[in-house]
């Protein structure tokens, strides 16, 4: 059984690994911390974070960013591990991050989804092989039409990976409309779409002669976030420090 402090327990991603852990024999949230105490969730909950003084294994944070610094400075000094969900941190606050880690244990990632985590598995492999034999690589994302960022963080990520298994091989380019020439076999499209209420979609396609392979990779609900994030929670009891993703919860 793994105890859990729910950070951002009132809002929304808060309120779905709430109903999840109901569910989930292997874990319980014993507090919840958020700003607004507006909702009986059956566990308590504090608007005064130094204030939680009940024992736990793991916190799980989906706040937001302006609650970054307190989450890890108080997880800093318990010694508590935390599944960091927040996205949209500053550079001083991921440099806050690698300095909590070397107190207590951290796992950050840009996507939750155990699914997505799989992919960029799975995506490396395929670069290995694909994109050493000449196919070009294209990203496109698609999202609801009240997100402020494009690329998503979670597409950037998908990037990454094929990135790392090639040696940083490819440039990423965003806008080809005021460029008009050749597309570069060093360069990797990223491409946003937004509109309506899509939660989350990512395709990535090895583009090569006369074949294309495409991995695809949807959310239906955000409920598949706050599945990776309970499960990072149990990777995470036990451990004392180290900073983590959801690819060492992936591989055990």
């Amino acid at each position: 059984m793994v105890r859990i402090i729910m950070s951002g327990c009132n809002g929304h991603m808060g309120q779905v690994i709430s109903g999840l852990v109901k569910e989930d024999p292997e874990a319980e949230i014993v507090a919840g911390i958020d700003l607004v105490h507006n909702r009986e969730n059956g566990y308590p909950v504090f608007t005064d974070m130094d204030a939680c003084d009940i024992e736990a294994d793991a916190m799980i944070d989906f706040s937001s960013a302006k609650a970054t610094d307190k989450v890890l400075e108080y997880c800093g000094s318990k010694k508590l591990p935390l599944v960091l969900c927040t996205t949209g941190l500053s550079e001083e606050q991921i440099r806050k991050v690698s300095e909590t880690a070397e107190h207590t244990a951290v796992l950050r990632s840009a996507n939750m989804s155990l699914g997505i985590n799989t992919l960029m598995k799975l995506l490396q492999d395929a670069a290995k092989v694909l994109a050493t034999a000449g196919f070009d690589v294209e990203i496109v994302e698609k999202h609801h039409n009240q997100k402020v960022d494009a690329p998503s963080g979670t597409a950037l990520a998908l990037a990454d990976s094929i990135n790392e298994a090639m040696d940083q091989q490819y440039h990423y380019v965003y806008d080809r409309s005021q460029v008009r020439e050749k597309r570069d076999a060093k360069e990797m499209g990223i491409s946003a779409v937004r509109g309506g209420t899509i939660v989350g979609e990512h395709e990535v396609f090895f583009c090569g002669p006369d074949e294309v392979i495409e991995f695809k990779h949807t959310a239906y609900s955000k409920t598949v976030f706050g599945k990776g994030a309970v499960e990072a929670a149990k990777f995470l009891k036990g451990k004392t420090a180290g900073l983590y993703n959801m690819s060492h919860v992936i591989n055990g």
